[in-house]
């Protein structure tokens, strides 16, 4: 019986511990400002100011629209890249989910930020 109820407590014990590594490594929600790059020049926009056709052109020939986003510059891929078509080099904020272990976000909703002008390095925009 003892042994058992051993049993019992080891199995409950790797159940948990599981879980809380699922929970920990499951994606998180986020509202994040940044900007729409792209995989060939990443972070280089973010701090150099918007290029909507620098961008476009640089996916139109093979690259992948990636977020940058503002508060630490991390470069971000979009697993549903059609999510910023039509935003290609805008800053905007992004609303979905984001995986850190594979830095990737899921894109649920865009909205356009009015400041479209030229960041400084590190995100921050200057007037």
């Amino acid at each position: 019986m003892k042994a058992l109820s051993r049993l019992q407590i080891v199995a409950a014990f790797a159940l948990t511990t599981l879980t809380a590594s699922a929970l920990e490594a499951a994606p998180k929600t986020v509202k994040l400002a940044g900007w729409v790059s792209d995989s060939q020049c990443g972070a280089d926009h973010a701090s150099k100011g918007p290029n909507p056709s620098c961008v476009s052109k640089c996916i139109k020939e093979g690259a992948k629209p990636v977020f940058v986003d503002d508060a630490k510059n991390n470069v971000w891929t979009i697993d549903n890249p059609d999510a910023v078509k039509g935003h290609y080099g805008h800053h905007i904020q992004m609303t979905g989910t984001e995986d850190p272990a594979k830095k990737e976000i899921h894109i649920t909703g865009v909205t356009m930020l009015a400041d479209q002008g030229t960041a400084k390095p590190g995100g921050m925009e200057m007037k």
